[in-house]
């Protein structure tokens, strides 16, 4: 969902749970409870029109923004909403080309999120798949107001695996962050179990079995990381820096 950034990042001896960090691991942010639960009524959207996804996305920001600020609230920590922009064609984002099947990125350095808005989504807006994307680079970017993002880029890595596993926690946290957000928003949304198992299984198929990378985690992991920020509502459930080795394979 996101091209991933030129950080360094290092995993712990035998792929362990992270334990140096205490930005990573001990994070205030894990500790804020459940996210407030804003109201975030879906607008109405059409397929196949750009505007009208326009117009769907940019009131969920209002959303995201609202209740990341909330939180970050609760333990007196710093926020500041990121800018968000769409494009329908690929461009540089912070520095780098457009990489193939991204639909979203989050620039750290400009905490600007950019979405893609191309055929692949604008034909099938209705479906939970967008409301995702968005809110895991909404997560990028609660990792950076959080120190997060900071602490894991400063991590040494002595090789590509511990590098790998590094930005697997990275990510799969984004997504937890994701599902928090959208479990805190649920009973607002006229949505169903069915709609979230859809999800969920779109999760379960776009994980790293279905490229090279290793960079985002197997499907059943970002499934479950996902489910584990929707059920918990709040980044309790997200703490995928103490997370055993298997749980962000």
């Amino acid at each position: 969902m996101t091209l991933l950034p030129g950080a360094t990042a290092h995993a712990a001896q035998d792929a362990d749970p992270i334990v140096h960090a205490e930005a990573l691991t001990r994070n205030p942010l894990y500790k804020s409870g459940p996210l407030p639960g804003t109201p975030c009524a879906e607008p109405p959207v059409k397929a196949g029109d750009v505007a009208s996804v326009r117009g769907y996305l940019t009131p969920l920001v209002k959303c995201l923004d609202q209740a990341w600020a909330a939180q970050f609230a609760k333990e007196r920590l710093p926020f500041e909403k990121p800018a968000v922009r769409f494009i329908t064609r690929p461009e540089k984002i912070c520095g780098d080309a457009w990489g193939e099947h991204v639909q979203a990125i989050y620039c750290s350095s400009t905490r600007q999120i950019v979405v893609m808005l191309d055929k692949s989504v604008v034909d099938r807006p209705e479906d939970l798949f967008l409301m995702d994307v968005i809110a895991h680079e909404y997560g990028h970017h609660v990792q950076n107001m959080a120190g997060i993002w900071r602490a894991y880029d400063r991590l040494p890595s002595d090789d590509d695996a511990e590098s790998y596993e590094q930005t697997r926690r990275h990510e799969l946290q984004a997504e937890c962050l994701a599902g928090a957000f959208i479990g805190s928003v649920w009973p607002s949304l006229r949505r169903t179990a069915e709609d979230w198992e859809t999800l969920l299984d779109d999760d379960r198929e776009s994980g790293d079995e279905t490229g090279e990378a290793r960079t985002h985690g197997k499907g059943r992991n970002m499934a479950d990381w996902l489910d584990r920020g929707y059920r918990a509502a709040g980044p309790a459930g997200c703490n995928t820096w103490s997370a055993s080795a298997a749980a962000v394979a």
